[in-house]
């Protein structure tokens, strides 16, 4: 099948002179402005000219000459045709001279794969006539970041030249394997260990423990945080603190307790915070408040909760990178790589939502709206654990890891006797908290999931 040719429309962007876009999208080199908005494929140059500041404008009418239709395909760890092709778009804007380099794994790939694009890239710099030098004697910065999305890994490197508008070229690198491909395995399995059980509806629980080592549990509802101590094999209510709001809740209720060490735990409420005395007798003290909630275990990432739904805003603080919104979600987990934190969202629309802190990659599992990450000695030590889409009456939740981009499953689903209302990840971020709707009892349960190897 032929490809189709792509048209080139033509926009002002400055007085004085114009720069060149796809209407149509394909892949390939790409080299824009910073703005993101001006766009221009490139192919490999074989003579590299020389360009003067002046004559700036020059890269574009290069760069639009060069237009072929350059497509990368599968990639095992042969880089050397990116390389090229990155290598020979920075130089289309630099011209050969005196740069200063810079390269930083945003992706999944692992440090031998980073080592030897930074050095293959490094490599086919020089070979066009580039000096690779320091900040104080360098005409330009070029600061490569190498990221990635469902379909491709995607290398961006933002040049800088004095007091010029930066320009961006970005590579395109397809993976070998099918975009969006889950992968079935299950040497991992989910105990599910029951916390609590109560008729009045359960936001959240938490579990934690005295200087002498004497368990509480904390069970946060509606209308109180009622607090338990673990005596004679079975839990007693030790304390009930009344939660003060003004405002009705919202029809499907959300919360969160999140322990703090200088006092006993905060809680979360659409529209109120409450925060626990530091000292005794312990007094539960709320107030109106638009204040963000924490997205995990590990402080780190907050988000605007809708004080009158049941999902956030999408507003996040501080950001993911310099991502600082996504799409309204319902749940997010972090996924730890060696020198950043991917966050995966569930969407209000049914995707899911991946976050670098650059890109911002859209996929569409068959998994429902609760997510959470937990910590394990099994497989690659972190797993997420994702509620089942199926629409019966009953939920499950299934382990998943991410080596790459695409979830693995790695268990068996765990069934619940019902629907499940929240799922959070505890403060040792070594287990979660499901809590469920019993649509046979109408009660509502609590239990604690951890993860375990299989033999």
């Amino acid at each position: 099948m032929s490809e189709r040719p792509s048209r080139l429309v033509s926009r002002s962007k400055r007085p004085g002179w114009k720069t060149w876009e796809h209407s149509e999208p394909c892949s390939g080199t790409l080299a824009m402005n910073s703005h993101w908005g001006n766009a221009i494929y490139t192919q490999g140059i074989h003579d590299m000219p020389a360009f003067a500041p002046v004559l700036r404008w020059h890269v574009f009418i290069l760069v639009f000459i060069m237009i072929l239709g350059w497509t990368v395909v599968g990639f095992a760890a042969d880089w050397v045709q990116p390389e090229q092709q990155l290598a020979r778009g920075i130089v289309a804007v630099t011209g050969p001279g005196a740069v200063t380099f810079d390269l930083q794994n945003m992706s999944s790939l692992s440090k031998k794969d980073v080592d030897e694009v930074t050095h293959g890239i490094r490599q086919q710099l020089e070979a066009a006539g580039v000096r690779l030098v320091g900040a104080d004697q360098s005409a330009a910065t070029v600061n490569v970041k190498l990221s990635e999305n469902l379909q491709s890994y995607v290398w961006v490197s933002e040049i800088h030249q004095g007091t010029n508008e930066p320009v961006v070229v970005i590579v395109s690198v397809a993976r070998s394997e099918t975009p969006g491909s889950l992968h079935e395995s299950a040497p991992l399995s989910i105990h599910k260990t029951p916390l609590w059980a109560q008729e009045d509806r359960i936001l959240d629980v938490a579990v934690f423990e005295e200087m002498s080592g004497q368990s509480h549990l904390a069970v946060l509802s509606s209308e109180q945080v009622a607090l338990f101590r673990f005596q004679e094999g079975r839990w007693q209510l030790d304390q009930a603190m009344p939660i003060a709001h003004s405002r009705p809740w919202p029809r499907d209720e959300r919360g969160r307790i999140i322990l703090r060490a200088d006092h006993l735990f905060d809680v979360y409420l659409p529209g109120v915070f409450c925060q626990t005395s530091k000292t005794a007798p312990i007094v539960l003290t709320c107030h109106e408040s638009d204040d963000p909630w924490p997205l995990s275990a590990d402080p780190g990432l907050n988000a605007f909760f809708a004080p009158t739904r049941n999902f956030f805003t999408g507003v996040l603080t501080p950001g993911v990178g310099k991502q600082n919104s996504t799409a309204k979600f319902y749940s997010a987990a972090p996924i730890s790589r060696s020198n950043y934190t991917l966050w995966l969202f569930s969407a209000v629309d049914g995707s899911q939502r991946l976050l670098d802190g650059i890109t911002e990659q859209t996929a569409r599992w068959d998994w429902g709206s609760d997510l959470a990450s937990i910590n394990s000695p099994c497989g690659l030590g972190e797993q997420i654990l994702a509620s089942g889409r199926d629409g019966g009456s009953n939920d499950s939740i299934r382990a998943y890891e991410f080596a790459d981009r695409d979830p693995t499953a790695v268990s068996a689903p765990v069934e619940f006797s019902g629907t499940i209302t929240a799922l959070w990840t505890e403060a040792k971020g070594k287990s979660a908290v499901a809590v469920t709707h019993n649509g046979q009892t109408g009660s509502y349960e609590a239990f604690r999931l951890t993860i375990s190897c299989s033999q």
